[in-house]
């Protein structure tokens, strides 16, 4: 577990080569949440020489003499070592390195708060929701107790209570007992112990006395138990002599576990035979304690757990190097100088905790993509460095050019160290443009082809991945994300991600040439799939997004005396620039991606170009799910509540009414179909229009509302010999006649509302005029913000650029765009036709404007839901309108919409799937 994280895939790690000021590169990652590292301390001399840790930048403490080879007297490397860059700077007396002792918040305790949190929260859930069974176990438990005698069980409870007690005091004495030479560290510890026992306590007293004052009775009892012997007084909610023990114990970092666990074990035992403890209250003690100790740490940081330089060179001597000196060099990385006569080190420090900022987006990118690395904050510290030790000497055994390993060895339970030779040079991003010569690409993808030869990964093909040494030759660093046996997918995506990096600095041509002359043109032409973002580093997407800016800042025309927006690398007018006619620039960055694929295609006209789905969760099939379970969660008590149950109202529906309902459900495709077709001028067939409209039944069900049905007409168009421009076009096309129609109608059907003699509760005139009104303020203000202003842009380009030119050809066929008209305000009709005739089937009588408007509402809302089919936005909306705008109660409105949703989502599914199958085998779709 590397001490700081690669982005995604990619990104270096902060132990890659020195920048020219000695600082990491732009890809690298920051080494630990919550800690600002100096920029470059100097050197840290011998472990006997080294001045006593102190904040990077405050003064020698008060009478602290100087003492001889202080830090800034270290030894001069030997003259078979290279020489370190001369531009980190011997540091004053006095100033440690960046493992100066301090405190850092690590995201790990955070976590591990709100998982505390969470527990509590669900324990207490369940001991109310399952409260007999809570019950029930405390009455077994108290039945078993009452076989001990009373006397001993209450000398039993008296004597661990007491060795409870004598617990932190024990643990406290032995470790300032033990010879560790940093006792300022211990007593950081302990005292971060002290306090979170005294927060633990506090809380246990805070929730007894919360529970008893403001819990229902119900809950009390699931927790607590009749005292033995004290008439109506019961037990703690929460058994408060655990937490504080427990608290100190864990956030003191103690070592020793086996001690205090017995005796946690033998109390907890002891206050249940005693009668003074319930099972559920032990385990919220024990929480608490978890809790409460995470907490402090959290909130006052933890005592940095890094390696001083003294330890750092320790551990190297016990490994069988010979240290002289420590330069810290960024964070979590320190080059070390050796004797004379062997070679000097670049040492990275790895950390468990430092990774652990990164788990969640690390764990995530790997949940939803098939090409990312595993998350190593998920691997123990020994696997990690047996990863990282065993993919760095395959590439050494494949001949690649790379750092290589000269020892490693653990600094601890949480630390350990990779020292590699020291390998001076220059990453790719710290290169000007002129100095990227073709022999140089062409060496750096020979590098590449050695390690696709041995079926090995890199990952994190980023510019501070690849060092070019003085002499010119690349060599590729930061393996620890890197894969033995990697599959095909993984190897192109290494491909896909070089073609990328290269590109950015010397375009799209160049890149792609090199990569061929190399590789081969099919090598290439298979890696082109892959080139998509979202298989990329996550720091190239973000430099093609930034070149992206600075290009279109660049093409538009700037104010007089305006401050012109910063280049990007490689970017004509950019620091390292190539001056006119000496290389050629790169291609305008928001259409990189395009330009490469172009290019490979110029080489191999027989390349794929269809994507590969790299992605196993997208994250609207996540919200989708989300969506659908708070649904089912909401609307199924509802279905089955002992009052005004709508399944009993569906029961005694009228026949002729629930007739007229599936008529006008079945009608609805129909009127779609024509609504579909009117705005294609090209002639369909009218049979597989209604089919294809049939099918988005079972389409709508596995995709959010809205979506899925414009990819099946998109696709339907498709497959009809519809070119895919003019297939959108016309889809967009009767979108936005959809969007006007259903506007105009909601405004006709709120006026008939407001006409009818009473029936709504809710002024509706003035709430859509409101709403209306609140959309022309908020499209002002996004014109009002420039990045707001041209996202609304980018998002309207199709419509001026497509959809209205579309639109003026169906001009020239009036007859068919009546149709399309005519079928859109149907469509609408026969769905509020039917969602009336639901209504009247339940019994309930409103007027038909009220339900037109009701359901105009909600099946907007339904095309926002991210839910498949709306479920659950839709049913909710439609429940809630009717009871304010139908004036009908909530029974009676349920079971309607019940019934609709039965009629429109749920039935249609089988013969939807059945006509996509028959379109699917015609080819149709």
């Amino acid at each position: 577990m590397a001490g700081s994280t690669n982005s995604d895939t990619g990104g270096a790690r902060a132990g890659g080569p020195p920048g020219p000021t000695g600082t990491p590169g732009p890809d690298r990652a920051p080494g630990r949440a919550g800690v600002t590292e100096p920029a470059v301390p100097g050197p840290t001399a011998l472990p006997e020489q080294a001045t006593a840790p102190g904040p990077a930048d405050a003064p020698r403490h008060a009478g602290t003499p100087e003492r001889p080879g202080a830090p800034g007297q270290a030894t001069a490397p030997g003259p078979a070592g290279p020489a370190f860059p001369p531009d980190i700077p011997a540091a004053r007396p006095g100033t440690p390195g960046p493992a100066a002792a301090g405190r850092v918040r690590q995201p790990v305790a955070l976590i591990r708060l709100l998982v505390g949190l969470a527990t509590i929260a669900l324990t207490l859930l369940l001991a109310d929701y399952a409260r007999a069974t809570t019950s029930g176990i405390a009455a077994d438990v108290a039945q078993a107790a009452r076989l001990v005698p009373r006397p001993l069980a209450a000398l039993a409870g008296g004597l661990s209570t007491a060795a409870l007690l004598l617990v932190p005091v024990w643990s406290a004495v032995r470790r300032l007992l033990s010879a560790v030479p940093d006792r300022r560290r211990i007593l950081q510890h302990l005292s971060d112990g002290l306090l979170a026992a005294v927060l633990a306590y506090g809380a246990c007293v805070a929730m007894d006395l919360g529970l008893d004052e403001l819990a229902p009775a119900s809950l009390v009892a699931a927790l607590t138990q009749p005292l033995p012997g004290a008439g109506l007084a019961h037990t703690e909610p929460v058994y408060g002599y655990l937490a504080p023990v427990f608290a100190f114990m864990t956030a003191s970092a103690a070592r020793e576990h086996r001690v205090p666990r017995i005796v946690l074990s033998v109390s907890a035992l002891a206050g249940l035979a005693a009668g003074y403890a319930t099972p559920t209250a032990l385990l919220l003690g024990l929480l608490l304690g978890w809790t409460a100790a995470h907490g402090t740490l959290y909130a006052v940081g933890t005592p940095d757990p890094r390696p001083r330089p003294a330890q750092l060179l320790q551990s190297l001597r016990e490994a069988g190097l010979r240290p002289v000196a420590a330069h810290p060099a960024g964070p979590d990385r320190y080059l070390v100088r050796q004797e004379a006569g062997r070679p000097d080190l670049d040492v990275q420090l790895l950390d468990r905790q430092a990774v652990t900022a990164a788990l969640v987006q690390r764990a995530w990118r790997r949940l939803r993509l098939r090409t990312a690395p595993h998350p190593r904050a998920l691997r123990s510290l020994r696997t990690g460095l047996e990863h990282e030790a065993l993919v760095s000497y395959a590439a050494v055994a494949a001949g690649v050019r790379t750092r290589r390993i000269a020892a490693t060895a653990g600094l601890g339970r949480d630390s350990a160290l990779v020292a590699y030779e020291y390998l001076p040079g220059r990453t790719l991003d710290q290169l000007a443009t002129d100095e990227l010569t073709d022999p140089l690409l062409a060496d750096a993808w020979s590098q590449l082809a050695l390690l696709q030869r041995r079926e090995i990964s890199h990952r994190a093909l980023v510019p501070s991945s690849l060092l070019v040494d003085r002499a010119g030759a690349v060599h590729l660093v930061d393996l620890a994300d890197g894969d033995i046996a990697a599959s095909e997918l993984v190897l192109r995506c290494d491909i896909a991600q070089l073609l990328t990096t290269l590109a950015l600095r010397v375009g799209a041509e160049r890149s792609v040439r090199s990569a061929v002359a190399v590789l081969g043109p099919d090598a290439v032409g298979a890696a082109l799939p892959l080139l998509q973002p979202i298989a990329l580093a996550r720091t190239t997407r973000a430099a093609l997004k930034q070149t992206a800016r600075a290009h279109c800042a660049a093409l538009a025309p700037a104010a007089p005396g305006a401050p012109s927006a910063p280049s990007a690398p490689g970017a004509p007018g950019a620091p390292g620039a190539p001056a006119a006619g000496r290389a050629a620039a790169p291609a305008p960055p928001g259409e990189l991606l395009d330009a490469i694929r172009a290019e490979v295609l110029r080489t191999q006209p027989q390349a794929p170009v269809r994507a590969v789905k790299v992605e196993r969760l997208r994250p609207r099939t996540l919200l989708a799910v989300g969506g659908g379970v708070v649904a089912g969660w909401l609307l199924l008590p509802q279905l089955f509540a002992s009052e005004q149950n709508p399944i009993a109202a569906l029961g005694d529906a009228d026949p002729l009414w629930l007739a007229l309902a599936v008529l006008t459900a079945t009608a609805s495709h129909f009127t779609a179909a024509m609504g579909f077709v009117g705005f294609v001028p090209e002639r369909l067939d009218f049979r597989n229009a209604v089919l294809a409209q049939l099918a988005g039944s079972f389409v709508k069900l596995v995709s959010p509302g809205g979506v899925g049905g414009v990819a099946l007409n998109t696709r339907f168009l498709q497959r009809a010999g519809i070119p895919t421009a003019q297939a959108l076009s016309s889809v967009g096309v009767g979108q936005l006649f959809g969007l006007v129609l259903h506007l105009l109608q909601l405004g006709a059907f709120v006026y008939l509302l407001d006409l009818e003699p009473g029936g709504s509760e809710l002024d509706a005139l003035p709430a859509v005029v409101s709403g209306l009104a609140g959309a022309a303020v908020l499209l002002a203000g996004v014109s009002a913000v420039p990045p707001a202003r041209r996202w609304l842009a980018a998002r309207l380009r199709p419509l001026t650029s497509e959809v209205l030119p579309r639109l003026l050809e169906l001009l020239r066929s009036p007859g068919r765009l009546a149709v399309g008209v005519t079928g859109q305000l149907l469509v609408s009709l026969c769905l509020v036709a039917c969602l009336y005739c639901c209504v009247r089937a339940v019994g309930r009588e409103p007027a038909f404007a009220s339900v037109a408007v009701v359901f105009l509402i909600g099946n907007a809302v339904g095309n926002a839901a991210p839910t498949p089919g709306g479920a659950g936005a839709v049913d909710s909306a439609l429940v809630t309108l009717l009871e304010h705008t139908a004036s009908m109660e909530e029974g009676g409105a349920l079971a309607a919409v019940a019934l609709y949703r039965l009629l429109t989502l749920v039935l249609p599914v089988l013969p939807g799937w059945a006509a996509f199958a028959w379109l699917q085998r015609r080819g149709a779709l």
